[in-house]
């Protein structure tokens, strides 16, 4: 497996859970089970990534823009999660902001698909996409799993 095939693995896992997320209602025990699924898998996945992708492109004179605009990306994320941990869960803006976060996290994982992972590809040898990807799924279990 290499990095980009592993990262691919979670943005799957994320876009079932949004999916999940917006086809809640109500102050439900579904939809807090969901959104803490989500919340959990959108923190391991930017750590990871950051961490075992952006990391060791940031670097590049190719990919440093790229490997910025994904961080910051990120961090607009985390602020809607945030919003959405202060929003009452049964209230009409908790599901615009739940929409705006399936929004955001889908058109973050476009832009790493079909950009950044294309660019990566060229600067990256293949021994770095599978050491990259053992780190990075090493992380993820770890973090799955409690140890992190």
């Amino acid at each position: 497996m290499n990095i980009f095939e592993a990262i691919r693995k979670d943005h799957d896992i994320q876009r079932k859970l949004l999916d999940a997320l917006v086809d809640t209602s109500g102050d439900s025990a579904k939809r807090k089970q969901v959104f803490e699924a989500l919340k959990h898998e959108l923190l391991i996945h930017e750590d990871g990534e950051e961490r075992h992708f952006y990391k060791p492109l940031i670097s590049d004179d190719m990919m440093q823009k790229h490997a910025r605009h994904g961080i910051a990306e990120h961090h607009e994320i985390d602020e809607l999660v945030e919003k959405l941990e202060v929003t009452e869960r049964d209230s009409s803006a908790w599901l615009k902001y739940a929409k705006d976060l399936k929004h955001k996290v889908e058109h973050h994982l476009e832009d790493e698909e079909h950009t950044f992972f294309q660019l990566a590809g060229k600067v990256l040898t293949e021994t770095q996409k599978t050491d990259l990807a053992t780190k990075y799924v090493e992380y993820i279990e770890e973090c799955r799993s409690g140890k992190h």
